[in-house]
This record gives structure tokens, C-alpha cells and sequence, in this order.
């Protein structure tokens, strides 16, 4: 009687739960469908001034769940919820309930293979990866809307500028034909060093390294891999047009001397690497004209104020003409923004009430979502006005012996400089030409370094206006 007394009492009892614990679960499962949950994989620099943002930014639709990094257990930070899932799993984070993988590792593997995983789960994606969307980003593209989800990389270009989005809604209006930009802070912070000081090349690029600007390696930076990448980003987003970044032509910066500046002050200009793509038709194929190098701007131009490690990006479009966004283009604290501010523009997507079969139509720039991505010859081909410098050994005949040369391959002598002062075994001057092909230029340039005067190759800049 006790055991059956018992039982019925306990056989009572979950019918009385059950009620309660319906109403409770109902409600606890629609607050869980309604918060967003957030994965962070790579906790460097800007993976910890993201997952900060995330902590502190109080906002209950959206929640960090996971940070995945190696050596996890020493990179635990006590500002980080207790509930915080740290792992050093990929794996485990791909398999877990997350909407949103922020991607922070850099490169091109295993950060790739974890793009496509989360993609191919149909967890949208938020990555600063430049070389991987340089390369692949039209390809993960098409895998998100494939999956109905997103990827979004507004921070892969200029970080602390929000030109992605900006070519996503504000522009997205408009028929770009040429975007141009200063790209790399590490390398506007070394030139305009040397022209506010006049130092030596050597001595502005320890400085940005002692700074943090530079890499030990800066190769990347210094001789225009990472520009022409983010170049290949905006002609995608921008000009709707595929490019390799291996096909825009790079130009070093190791070869700009202080007297460079001196001579550029001459004509009114300074110099900067510029990162530039135009859109041309010949009436016959449309042609993308793009290149990175360093080249000699006026300065009271856009391009010549900007000063240090500030980016800057400009647009040319057919109805709404130029515009310009200017910030900073590095750093933790302002590359977090953009993730979090590409996290939160998903996040809002999917809480919308656009589930993730819907997504497609949020892809990315919205031209990219609808339009033809093209894939056109590339060239670097510009016909533009130069600038040259030469070091020689002082003899008499070396300008007639140029402009022979110059003469012979139809090239048009703009201006000659010399300024005084400077050693006669080792003299400098500058000679600058009315607008001619780069393929015209560059058998004259070959000619003119086998002169028996010559101490050092020409230095030749495009002068853009």
C-alpha cells in the first residue's frame, strides 16, 4: 500500500510539472531563439578588442558563447563571463549551436577550411581576412548564398573606415568606374615621416616598427602585397569586377630618398602609395586599369593631407561623382568596431525575422548579390605624367644623352630640377614627362640604366593628379 500510495503520488506529480515546466521551457526556448550566439576564433590583438566590445556592449540579442584559440588556457581573461566557452577545438565550435563565426586568425590556411565549414553548416561568417577575400571572396560568396547565410568582411579593407558598407547601402545607388586609396597605414606612416623630418628611408621604417606599425618582416607592407589585396577587395565590392591580386602590379617604396620630397616640394606634391583601379572601354572590351606604388600627389590633394597611419579611400562613380572616407585604417580597438559592427549587421538580419533560408538577399554588397561579377584583362598600363630621378656621376653631355634617348621612343620632357649643394659623385635630379604610356616609358627606362654615368637605377613615379 505504501509502495502504491507512493507511485501515485509521484505519477501525479509530473502532470503537475509538466504544466509549469511547458510555460517555462516555451518561454526560455523563444528568449534563446531570439539571442544571437556569437563564436570568436583568434584571440590575438583584435580578437580581444572584439570580444571586449561584445562583453561590454550589454546588448541582449547578442551573446559571445565561444572563444577558440591555441594555447587557450593562457590567454583567459577574468573581464570574460564565467559561462564563457575557451577552447582550443575548431572543431567543437563548427559542431556547436553558433549563428555567427568571426573569423580572426589571418591567412589563408586553416583559415580558409574554417570559412567553408562554417559556411557549408549554414553559420554565417564576419572576417577581417584580406588575403582570403582577396582571393576567394567571390567563390565564399556564392557558398554563403548557396547555404542562405552570410559572410561579411567589412574590416578587411581600411578597418577603422566603414567603406565596405558604404559601397553595400550607401552607394550601391551609383555606377563606380575608378576607386583609389592610401591603404596601408605602415607605409603612409613612413613616408610622411621622412617628409616631415627628412630622414633617411631606413631610419622612418625602424621607427614604425619600434611603434608597432611595422612588422619585423614589413615586406608585405613595404613593397605593396598587402595594398594591392585590399585593392582586389574594392574591385570586387565596388567594381564588381574578380581580380587575383598576384595580376595588380606592386611597386616597392624601399627606393623613395628624403630628397625625393624635396624635389616633389618643387613641383607642389608629395609623395604616397596609392592603390588605384579604373574602369576603361575602348568601345571594344572593358579593361581594369589597377596598380599599387608609391606616386607623387599635390599636396594640397586628398591623398597628399593625409598624414601617418590614417587610411584613405575614394570613390568615382557615373551620378554621385567622387567621395572620400578617412580613418584609421589599423589597429585593434578600430578594426573591432568594424567586426562587431559586420556581427551586429547580421545579427539584425537574422532576428528580423528572415530566417536563414531568406539570407541570400543580404549578401554582401548588394550588387554582388544581383549582378555579374566580371572577369577582365588587367593592366598596368596607365598613361599618366612621370616623375624620374637620377643619381649620376657629374660629366658633361648627361641631359643631351638622355634626351636623345627620350626623343628617340617619343617621350615629351615636362621639366628638368636640379637644386645645388649636392655632391658631384653622387648627384641628383629630376626630370618630368608629359603624359605617355608606362609601356612606352619602360624601354627608354631600360636603355637609360646602361648609361656609364648612371649610379643607381631611375627612380620612376607616376604623377597623379
Amino acid at each position: 500500500m505504501i509502495r502504491n500510495s507512493f507511485v501515485s503520488e509521484t505519477d501525479s506529480l509530473p502532470k503537475r510539472i509538466s504544466k509549469s515546466a511547458a510555460k517555462t521551457g516555451a518561454r526560455q526556448l523563444q528568449e534563446r531563439s531570439c539571442v544571437c550566439r556569437v563564436a570568436l576564433i583568434g584571440f590575438g590583438t583584435v580578437g580581444r578588442a572584439v570580444a571586449k566590445i561584445l562583453c561590454e556592449h550589454g546588448e541582449s540579442s547578442l551573446r559571445l558563447t565561444h572563444i577558440c584559440n591555441r594555447n587557450v588556457e593562457r590567454k583567459k581573461q577574468s573581464w570574460v563571463a564565467t559561462d564563457m566557452i575557451w577552447t582550443d577545438d575548431v572543431e567543437s565550435v563548427l559542431k556547436s549551436d553558433v549563428d555567427i563565426v568571426i573569423e580572426l586568425i589571418g591567412g589563408l590556411d586553416p583559415a580558409g577550411k574554417i570559412v567553408r565549414s562554417a559556411l557549408e553548416s549554414g553559420k554565417s561568417v564576419v572576417t577581417a581576412n584580406k588575403q582570403l577575400i582577396a582571393r576567394h571572396g567571390s567563390d565564399l560568396l556564392q557558398l554563403a548564398r548557396s547555404k542562405g547565410c552570410q559572410i561579411e568582411f567589412g574590416a578587411s579593407v581600411a578597418g577603422g573606415v566603414p567603406v565596405l558598407p558604404a559601397l553595400r547601402t550607401g552607394l550601391s545607388g551609383d555606377r563606380l568606374h575608378g576607386i583609389a586609396g592610401i591603404l596601408n597605414g605602415t607605409c603612409n606612416y613612413i613616408l610622411s615621416r621622412i617628409e616631415s623630418s627628412r630622414i633617411p628611408f631606413s631610419e622612418a621604417l625602424e621607427e614604425a616598427q619600434a611603434r608597432g606599425y611595422a612588422e619585423a618582416d614589413a615586406s608585405e607592407d613595404l613593397d605593396g602585397g598587402d595594398a594591392r589585396a585590399k585593392l582586389a577587395i574594392l574591385a570586387l565590392a565596388g567594381l564588381h569586377t574578380r581580380v587575383a591580386p598576384e595580376s595588380i602590379r606592386a611597386r616597392t617604396i624601399r627606393a623613395i630618398d628624403a630628397v625625393d620630397f624635396d624635389y616633389a616640394a618643387e613641383l607642389g606634391c608629395t609623395i604616397r602609395q596609392i592603390s588605384r583601379a579604373v574602369l576603361k572601354d575602348d568601345g571594344k572590351e572593358k579593361i581594369l586599369f589597377a596598380e599599387v606604388g608609391p606616386c607623387v600627389v599635390p599636396t594640397d590633394s586628398p591623398f597628399g593631407r593625409v598624414q601617418r597611419n590614417l587610411n584613405l579611400v575614394l570613390t568615382s562613380g557615373q551620378y554621385g561623382g567622387d567621395m572620400a572616407f578617412l580613418g584609421a585604417g589599423a589597429g585593434g580597438d578600430p578594426t573591432a568596431v568594424a567586426v562587431v559592427s559586420d556581427v551586429m549587421f547580421v545579427a539584425q538580419n537574422l532576428s528580423s525575422g528572415a530566417g536563414k533560408r531568406d539570407l541570400a538577399s543580404y549578401v554582401s554588397t548588394p550588387a554582388i548579390g544581383t549582378s555579374e561579377i566580371s572577369t577582365l584583362e588587367i593592366s598596368g598600363d596607365f598613361e599618366t605624367p612621370w616623375y624620374l630621378r637620377f643619381f649620376v656621376r657629374d660629366q658633361p653631355g648627361i641631359v643631351a644623352r638622355l634626351a636623345q634617348i627620350m626623343a628617340t621612343h617619343h617621350l615629351n620632357i615636362d621639366s628638368l630640377l636640379q637644386k645645388p649643394g649636392f655632391d658631384k659623385a653622387s648627384l641628383p635630379f629630376v626630370i618630368t614627362l608629359e603624359p605617355c604610356r608606362d609601356s612606352t616609358l619602360r624601354p627608354a627606362l631600360e636603355e637609360m640604366a646602361g648609361l656609364d654615368f648612371s649610379i643607381r637605377p631611375c627612380l620612376c613615379l607616376p604623377i597623379v593628379r
